[in-house]
């Protein structure tokens, strides 16, 4: 007799199913490039750029696993680990939907909502990618303009300035440690970038839960 699975369940047996099986999709383009055109790469190259790169991006996986999954759930955590841009979009789209439907991430609402609000972010992203490909030629003129320059450099920031202020004017104190350790490591750091988020995202976080134990244990949060 075939056992009904929970919720959870589904979403973990789902979630494993289609990352291993992008995972594969990913290795199958490279591999088929290679074996088409006869330009497999340099094993011996290869494995030493492997064992140069790969004990950064083990370390980085293991750290934003930690810190993604809790506030974005397993089913979100699973999708946003497809579908990427984690930081930049995936995490403050569901953040915000678990506010506005005021549920946390752990209970099986939050896991719905989160789930939910990162699928309609991938959908929305990928058709606004189909779009800009097809228009991008026409529209190029129009883009280029030195008048939308200004425009398009303060993109972002008017982003998380709008994200920053609904979560930093809950408890300004706990926000205050994490904005000065990344103003002070941006600034006097310049190897630091933007390329460099996906690592210092989760730093900001494990830095902050730090700072807010310390400060609750002294009574001033």
């Amino acid at each position: 007799m075939k056992k009904n699975l929970s919720y959870m369940d589904s979403v973990h047996r789902d979630g494993r199913i289609w990352n291993i099986s992008v995972m594969i999709i990913l290795f199958l383009f490279p591999i088929s490039v290679g074996l088409i055109y006869h330009a497999l790469p340099d094993w011996h190259g290869f494995l030493l750029g492997l064992i140069a790169t790969a004990p950064m991006y083990w370390a980085v996986a293991v750290v934003e696993t930690l810190t993604y999954v809790p506030m974005l759930g397993a089913g979100g955590s699973y999708l946003s680990f497809v579908t990427g841009n984690i930081s930049n979009l995936k995490l403050p789209v569901a953040l915000n939907a678990l506010e506005q439907a005021e549920v946390k991430a752990s209970s099986e609402e939050g896991e719905i909502v989160s789930t939910i609000a990162i699928a309609v972010s991938s959908i929305v992203t990928t058709l606004i990618i189909v779009l800009g490909v097809a228009l991008i030629t026409p529209l190029t003129p129009v883009l280029n303009a030195p008048v939308l320059a200004p425009a398009f450099a303060q993109m972002l920031p008017a982003l998380f300035g709008g994200l920053g202020v609904v979560f930093i004017s809950k408890n300004w104190k706990i926000a205050v440690a994490p904005v000065l350790l990344m103003l002070v490591l941006f600034i006097f750091v310049p190897a630091l970038n933007a390329g460099t988020v996906g690592i210092m995202v989760p730093v900001g976080v494990l830095f902050t839960m730090g700072v807010s134990r310390l400060m609750y244990k002294r009574g001033l949060i």
